[in-house]
């Protein structure tokens, strides 16, 4: 089942990346400016918010494997719209189409990884968001190695596309058939109560996991525009400056579970939240393309740790809608994701897109400082998960009738 979900992880970032690495081919095919840009990528967020509320009640009601099926199918094959957009508007179709599918698919992948986690009982959701990045990195080496190529962006996106809906196909019958609320223990219930939403920790983790996202899209959308036109870069480049940040992604996504198994998982985002502002201010900085490649690099690093730690919380927030609670929490952070890089856009076409990304330098700082709302409730902080499945670790069978693999 680990394998699955982290399959499901990946696929998602490859498509991800297909977009935001092919950013600057789409803009100038369809001939929009940054401000419209910023716009569309409103646009784009606002869509993804409406399929996470959505799949939310869906999950609880239902469990979240065929859903997670489904909407990775679709995701792949939204992903050829924006390569077929010829102007503003077709280009906002793609993107609310884009947008929902991936909503849609993020909320379904979250809850599968809260189910696989609580079944092992020990922090493994970062390694997730980790083949998530592995996905991003090898789309981001796709565009750069195709656009270098000549590779025309519709037979490029078709390929991903009939990639993305065979992996689905094949990883379908792995996922598991449980809802996010299941396998919580008695203590755990306890602790939530039977009614009750703890909705002023759920306001917090939504506004933590806005700032951490808002910083991670900048990455998304303009970490390749960033070099392409501050250095006079080619396109093919200013995929290199995206795929140096998913490269540290990956690194520190596989390595943050067993930090935050030793140390908590408020020790991840505060100290990975200041080593992404120092990251983004080197960027913001840097004389040299290669400087401003290392900054991306080093914002990578800080990032990637704070998003899986929030939804871990999310998850385990509450016992009859826990589907609700993350899609309400990854919906808040998605909005940052893709809303904050659009006021990125006007920003930047009022002064200069170096300027504007001390947008993203003050999310850090608010995400260090509010880094104690992942702290779980009435559990040891160097133990999130003790607990959740007692006896997991050592075979007894989980929630859903499985024996965690690995």
């Amino acid at each position: 089942m680990r394998v699955a979900v982290s399959g499901i992880f990946a696929l998602n970032g490859l498509l991800a990346a297909m977009w935001v690495a092919h950013i600057p081919v789409i803009q100038s095919r369809t001939g929009v400016d940054h401000a419209t840009l910023g716009g569309l990528l409103l646009v784009l967020g606002g869509s993804a918010f409406i399929g996470m509320q959505v799949m939310g009640p869906l999950t609880d009601r239902f469990g979240s494997r065929f859903p997670t099926v489904i909407s990775a199918m679709a995701l792949s094959g939204a992903i050829v719209l924006p390569g077929l957009a010829t102007g503003t508007t077709s280009l906002a179709v793609a993107l609310v189409a884009f947008g929902f599918c991936n909503g849609a698919l993020d909320v379904c992948m979250n809850s599968q990884a809260v189910l696989t986690e609580r079944a092992y009982g020990r922090p493994i959701m970062s390694s997730f968001h980790g083949f998530f990045s592995v996905g991003g990195l090898v789309g981001s080496g796709v565009v750069a190695a195709t656009v270098a190529t000549d590779v025309p962006l519709p037979a490029t996106l078709l390929a991903c596309c009939v990639l993305g809906v065979g992996t689905a196909l094949l990883l379908a019958r792995s996922l598991l058939a449980g809802r996010p609320g299941d396998g919580r223990s008695q203590a755990q219930i306890v602790a939530d109560g039977p009614e009750r939403k703890p909705w002023g920790r759920i306001a917090l983790l939504a506004a933590v996991a806005f700032s951490v996202m808002l910083a991670e899209g900048t990455a998304y959308d303009w970490s390749a525009l960033h070099l392409v036109e501050r250095f006079d870069q080619p396109e093919a480049m200013g995929a290199v400056a995206f795929g140096a940040f998913s490269a540290t992604m990956v690194i520190a996504r596989f390595s943050a579970d067993a930090v935050s198994a030793r140390l908590g998982p408020v020790a991840v985002v505060r100290v990975g939240s200041l080593v992404g502002f120092a990251g983004i201010a080197l960027v913001i900085c840097s004389p040299t393309p290669l400087l401003s490649v290392a900054g991306w690099a080093i914002f990578g690093l800080g990032v990637a740790g704070g998003v899986p730690q929030l939804f871990t919380a999310a998850g385990n927030l509450s016992t009859r809608s826990s589907g609700q609670t993350i899609s309400l929490v990854v919906g808040f952070g998605y909005v940052g994701m893709l809303s904050g890089p659009a006021v990125i856009g006007p920003v930047s076409h009022w002064w200069s897109l170096g300027s504007a990304l001390w947008l993203a330098a003050a999310a850090m700082l608010f995400a260090a400082v509010a880094a104690p709302i992942v702290r779980p409730r009435g559990v040891d902080e160097a133990a999130p998960l003790s607990g959740a499945v007692e006896g997991s670790a050592a075979g007894e069978v989980s929630a859903s009738g499985e024996r965690p693999q690995t």
